[in-house]
């Protein structure tokens, strides 16, 4: 399994967050993971876990940042698909020194277009892209 794949495993269990309480989120990760057939190997599980949990002990970090991101949204309006997005990308950006800015972006536009709404990438993109101009 590629980086790409591993990404979009990470964003699929990422969008579970907001559907289930932090207490079982554990069991709903092991659920995903035990029941995906597209994970071919316990290492690529084991990597999909631990980025998952990475990114969700920095949510309230990256949502705070989101919402100074942006103008007329807050992360509690935004999409799920979107938000989920957002914040894999975020972590990425901030906290990965091993992901280029523009790699992280990238990868993030194409989940948001696979499975986002009609102008999810591009509003992504914008997000995303202002936070990178912060870092700079």
């Amino acid at each position: 399994m590629g980086r790409h794949e591993q990404r979009e495993q990470v964003f699929r269990l990422l969008f579970q967050v907001e559907f289930h309480t932090a207490e079982d989120m554990p069991r709903q990760m092991r659920l995903f993971l035990e029941d995906n057939e597209d994970i071919g190997s316990q290492k690529d599980a084991d990597y999909i876990e631990t980025r998952c949990q990475l990114v969700r002990d920095k949510i309230p970090e990256i949502d705070r940042l989101i919402d100074e991101n942006t103008v007329g949204w807050v992360t509690s309006r935004m999409g799920k698909v979107e938000l989920a997005v957002l914040r894999l990308a975020v972590f990425e950006l901030r906290y990965d020194d091993d992901i280029p800015a523009g790699v992280a972006i990238d990868e993030a536009v194409e989940i948001a277009k696979k499975y986002g709404q009609e102008n999810a990438g591009g509003f992504v993109n914008a997000i995303l892209a202002k936070i990178v101009k912060l870092g700079d």
